[in-house]
């Protein structure tokens, strides 16, 4: 029988599966109950849908580092260089929208095209539910990229007034043209924390204490081919010979799982908590050293004498000085994030027992927890905008940043509602051509060794979502910096004293 290798164990092929089965029990009557055989742990380790997709992940892992990561660093890295030179920013955003919505019509008619492929062979080389789901990923796509056509429709007269805002921070940007190299950095580091925390998880993930049980089968003899590492694991267990061998099941089939302690759960939950915090720290220290840096080009008479010694300068000083500010803002999220994921936990749970009232309760908690999310990234995300500015702590920079938006509500909603709008469409370009360019090379190269190429594709696609966030971050954070610069200019100095350029007064009077 066919199996493959994941973290150096063997496990058996979909095709091997349904053999074993048909052998175990050809007429349906066989001592072993297939619901038995289906439900076992060890079917729920090898075959279930977790154990699947992790043997996936394994499979691909060069992709997700190679693609993931560097690919989405060079796309982010490129996308924000070119929106900084002046009269490029309207072509790159209406390109980038009309390039988004081809990339997902071309997946689609791609994904069709190979599911009709597949079916056609005389011979089939893949399963009837591999060519139905290759088809429903096509319909899928077809339909996200009919969805994008409507939403731009929509947004259209959005984005253009978003542009110029985002003219404005491309002022700032060309002055400091080595603040888009930060985010390289940041990706570099997020990229080194998810190695370091993934081989955590994988040596976390083999703790567990092997537990054997036995299934009697018949006389029969199954043909097994297993690499030979894990011909020197498994030799121990049945009278192997050589590393294609058969297997001598004339009396019983012994299955081996993993059993887990409490203490191997209770520290899966805190690798969890690690992710989600460091995560969020490494994008909350990103959010204060691009304030300050915008900061200190708008509070600055003469714009010419800003440069690259500002970011470095910037960066030195957040690192120093407020690092404990992006620690306990990123925590703050951090918990949010956990109380959902146990939610999450909890909802499974009520779905496994089919508890109506249970499902309803948690469902509004988590809808609840999922808007306190929103509420305190907006708030952390204005109260880095006022430490950068004033250097003040965290808990006072909330507060005043609470009350600065409550005095321009309407001015700083309803420019921050229509700048969002190109930092959209550049995260989903960056996002769509990662993910495009991943599925390819994936489907060229390990379509047959893979259960489903789904998997590998939506982890990549949110690292890459990740990735361009930090980069489309830069022109978020500017744009919002800026805002608040000028709303405290405003309030601080006179018409003839304030620090705002002409054309940025402006801007604001007509669209705030």
């Amino acid at each position: 029988m066919d199996t493959y290798e994941v973290l150096w164990r063997c496990l058996f092929t979909e095709e091997a599966r349904t053999e074993l089965e048909t052998m175990i029990n050809p007429n349906g009557n066989n001592n072993i109950s297939m619901i038995e055989l289906t439900n076992s742990t060890y079917l729920k380790q090898g075959y279930n849908f977790w154990s699947n997709l992790y043997g996936d992940l394994f499979l691909t892992r060069y992709y997700i580092l190679g693609l993931g990561f560097g690919a989405t660093i060079v796309i982010g890295f490129t996308y924000a260089f070119l929106m900084r030179i002046p009269g490029v920013l309207n072509i790159m955003v209406w390109t980038s929208i009309f390039a988004t919505i081809g990339i997902f019509f071309a997946a689609g008619w791609y994904a069709g095209d190979t599911a009709k492929t597949w079916e056609s062979y005389d011979s089939p080389k893949y399963t009837e539910d591999e060519v139905r789901y290759a088809t429903i990923a096509s319909y899928v796509l077809y339909a996200v990229g009919g969805l994008l056509v409507l939403l731009f429709l929509f947004m259209r007269k959005r984005i253009q007034l978003a542009m110029g805002c985002v003219k404005e921070t491309s002022k700032a940007v060309l002055a400091m043209p080595t603040i888009i190299l930060f985010p390289v950095f940041q990706g570099i580091g997020f990229m080194c924390f998810m190695i370091a925390w993934a081989v955590y998880v994988a040596y976390l993930a083999s703790m567990g204490e092997f537990t054997t049980t036995e299934y009697g089968v018949g006389g029969y003899k199954i043909s097994v081919r297993i690499p030979q590492f894990n011909y020197i694991l498994l030799k121990a267990a049945y009278p192997l010979r050589q590393t294609n061998a058969l297997l001598d099941m004339n009396s019983s089939l012994q299955v081996r799982w993993f059993e887990f302690s409490d203490f191997i759960y209770q520290s899966g939950w805190f690798f969890l908590f690690c992710f989600f915090w460091t995560g969020q720290f490494i994008l909350a220290l990103g959010e204060i050293i691009f304030a300050m840096c915008f900061a200190k080009w708008y509070f600055s008479r003469e714009k010419s004498r800003v440069g690259s010694l500002t970011v470095i300068s910037s960066i030195s000083a957040s690192m120093w000085y407020h690092s404990g500010t992006a620690a306990f803002g990123s925590l703050i999220i951090a918990i949010i994030k956990m109380i959902r994921a146990s939610l999450a936990y909890l909802q499974r749970k009520a779905e496994e027992m089919d508890n109506g009232i249970a499902k309803a309760i948690l469902c509004c908690l988590q809808c609840c927890f999922w808007c306190l999310e929103k509420c305190m990234r907006f708030l952390n995300k204005n109260a880095y905008i006022q430490c950068a500015i004033f250097g003040s702590s965290f808990c006072k920079s909330s507060k005043e940043a609470f009350f600065l938006i409550m005095r321009n509500a309407a001015r700083i909603g309803a420019i921050t509602y229509v700048s969002g709008g190109v930092v959209f469409v550049g995260k989903v370009f960056i996002t769509s051509l990662t993910t495009g360019v991943a599925y390819f090379a994936i489907s060229e190269q390990l379509r047959d060794e893979l259960y489903s190429v789904i998997g590998p594709l939506v982890f990549i696609a949110v690292i890459a979502w990740f990735i361009s966030g930090m980069f489309m971050g830069i022109y978020d954070m500017g744009i919002a910096t800026i805002l608040q610069c000028f709303v405290a200019d405003e309030e601080m100095f006179d018409d003839d004293q304030m620090y705002a350029q002409g054309s940025l007064k402006a801007w604001v009077d007509n669209h705030g």
